[in-house]
């Protein structure tokens, strides 16, 4: 993970890292949107190049397919997704060959192989030539959502799958259509649909709809597989997850997220109304991601797999700038609707860094009023020779320093149990933490129990099932006996240094509408305390 390599990093890397993952993670968000409605729309559009009938309908069509793949995500893609892999394997079969008979009937296409056309190109027409880049770019869009999934499936099976099924139905059907081109100029119009003989048009449509349902699926995947990440790693607030499959770890489902990509791609598809215009859009995202990664495959490079720095510098600085000229190319396309990608990827990093800086100066807030577990034993406990019998657990930020909720629980109730268990759920660099390294537990004295529960980013909490690992002679955890204590944070923003103010409120407002602790951790609510607290930021 970027939290990872951040942290194997110099210090005076880490902020500069993290910066870039967090900005590449915002353009995925971007990518994420613009994805469905391009891809909709392009395969919707095949229908007036069928019949002039289906032309008004295209734009209502295309929201009514984008409106049902949104609204089936709460059932999950298990059931379906069997169908997928069939379904976009005859795609790139049909692909390649539709390509490869316009290449036979006219080879002179295969010219294009030869890199001095495309310097000629540019030396004829100069820096006018440049835009072009960003127009050539598009045929390299969509490559990305191949990696949305890598984490479930695996590097080699994409690796197999792009060499030898997507990469030569891509390459074939691109020649194809240059091909065609090359043939009758009139086909500018749509060469893609035009590629295909006339009784094919309509099954075309029909299997490009599939393919483009399938490639928004992976993205929207992607946005809720990260989504689920940056919560775990601290850098969004906790949302609701549900989970849509018992036997894939990856099949999740964020409403908040879900209706919010739904929203605005339904707004992106009614504004530019067709794939042209969104091509204009689109394109940015990809070529800044592009360019990040080039960057943070360098620092691998030299840092952890200790390439020398003139080979570092001659093999990623050749990529560099290709990436770098498809990005400035691209950037041409910010005024014709390409700011909009940039606009979501701006919003996303804000709030990620807001609630990131919001977490910090929070956590400072409460070390400055409350106390460590050995001061609370000495000073405050024996105060309590009469302890209530039972078990409460306190949900802590860290173990270091005695919970709010337990601070005001004796402050304003004046009980104190047999058992207090001070709990930290801590979230590691790591996709998934094993069974045998989950529980840290110590003894703290006079009934005080310090534990913490290690996740990974991909791991989803289950405090109860946790607990159950904690059974020792000594520490025996009755769930009948049990109560939960939380904390239920009020936010008031201040002048204190920290975050400007509307960054402060932005922070309260996040807070306020964040899934609850409780089910987020899957704490039985019969058996949950909240305690109000107020905390001037």
């Amino acid at each position: 993970s970027i939290a990872s390599l951040a942290r194997k990093s110099s210090r005076r890397a880490q902020q500069a890292i993290l910066a870039l993952g967090l900005i590449g993670a915002a353009l995925l968000y971007g990518d994420g949107v613009i994805t469905p409605a391009i891809s909709v729309l392009s395969a919707v559009e095949g229908l007036k190049i069928v019949t002039w009938f289906f032309e008004p309908y295209i734009v209502p069509i295309s929201l009514s397919i984008l409106v049902f793949l949104f609204w089936v995500q709460r059932y999950g893609t298990a059931t379906i997704g069997m169908a997928f892999g069939p379904i976009i394997f005859i795609w790139f079969v049909v692909l390649g060959s539709l390509g490869l008979l316009s290449v036979i009937e006219t080879p002179a296409v295969l010219a294009a192989l030869n890199p001095l056309c495309a310097i000629r190109y540019f030396t004829e027409n100069g820096l006018a030539g440049f835009p072009f880049l960003s127009a050539v770019f598009l045929a390299f869009t969509g490559a990305e959502a191949l990696y949305a999934d890598m984490g479930h499936f695996g590097r080699k099976p994409i690796r197999f799958a792009w060499i030898t099924v997507a990469l030569p139905g891509l390459l074939l059907n691109y020649f194809g259509q240059g091909a065609l081109l090359l043939r009758d100029k009139s086909a500018v119009e749509n060469p893609f649909y035009l590629l295909a003989p006339e009784w094919a048009l309509l099954p075309m449509v029909g299997l490009a709809t599939m393919a483009a349902i399938i490639a928004s699926q992976a993205m929207i995947s992607g946005a809720f597989s990260i989504t689920r990440q940056a919560v775990q790693l601290g850098y969004l607030p906790r949302l609701a997850i549900r989970h849509t499959s018992s036997d894939e770890i990856g099949q999740i489902y964020i409403p908040t997220v879900n209706w919010i990509m739904l929203i605005t791609t339904v707004w992106l598809v009614i504004t530019f109304k067709s794939s042209t215009n969104l091509a204009s859009a689109y394109g940015i995202a990809v070529a800044s991601t592009m360019v990040i990664t080039s960057i943070l495959a360098f620092i691998v490079a030299r840092n952890f797999w200790k390439m020398n720095l003139i080979s570092c510098v001659a093999l990623f600085g050749f990529f560099l700038i290709i990436d770098l000229s498809f990005l400035t190319a691209n950037f041409l396309k910010v005024f014709h609707g390409g700011y909009v990608t940039l606009l979501i990827a701006a919003l996303i990093f804000l709030l990620m860094t807001t609630w990131k800086k919001g977490r910090e100066i929070l956590a400072d807030r409460l070390r400055q009023v409350l106390m460590t577990p050995e001061r609370f034993i000495k000073q405050i406990v024996p105060t309590f020779p009469h302890r209530l019998p039972g078990t409460a657990i306190f949900m802590a930020r860290s173990i270091n320093l005695i919970p709010a909720a337990l601070f005001h629980n004796v402050k304003h109730n004046q009980v104190l149990q047999e058992t207090i268990v001070l709990l930290s759920v801590q979230t590691e660099e790591i996709p998934h933490v094993p069974l045998p390294g989950r529980i840290e537990m110590e003894e703290l004295g006079d009934g005080f129990w310090a534990v913490v529960i290690h996740y990974g980013f991909m791991d989803t909490p289950n405090v109860p099932e946790a607990l159950k690992l904690c059974q020792t002679s000594a520490l025996k955890l009755d769930s009948r006996s049990t109560t939960y204590f939380l904390s239920r944070e009020t936010l008031i923003a201040t002048a204190i240094p920290g975050m400007s103010i509307w960054r402060e409120n932005l922070f309260g407002l996040m807070n306020r509408n964040a899934e609850r602790a409780a089910n987020f951790f899957k704490i039985p609510s019969n058996q949950l305390v909240e305690i109000g607290i107020q905390i001037d930021l």
